[in-house]
């Protein structure tokens, strides 16, 4: 999609799963386990165990009970290194986005 920042779009698609009736456990789970099952990928990745691949990023809050809370990302980790998402953000101002 053009003009959509990669990972905010995962975002919205997350939260219209739960506007679409979805739970917000079961929304997440869409967007993770799901589609690693769908792409046949699953013993590698889609689910956080030992063994399997896995970038992630933590929120602050609990989304089960406000999936809005997925915005506020506090850390994301790629290939096990973890980052600042505040850093991430103003290392690409003016670059991306609005």
């Amino acid at each position: 999609m053009e003009g959509v920042v990669a990972g905010f779009g995962n975002h919205r698609q997350i939260e219209l799963l739960v506007d679409a009736g979805f739970s917000p456990e079961e929304a997440i789970m869409i967007s993770s386990r799901n589609g690693a099952q769908y792409l046949g990928l699953l013993n590698e990745i889609g689910t956080l165990e030992r063994g399997k691949r896995a970038n992630l990023f933590l929120v602050q809050g609990n989304p089960d009970e406000n999936i809005e809370l997925i915005r506020i990302v506090t850390q994301v980790f790629k290939d096990g290194i973890g980052y600042d998402s505040e850093a991430l953000i103003k290392s690409v101002e003016g670059l991306v986005g609005d």
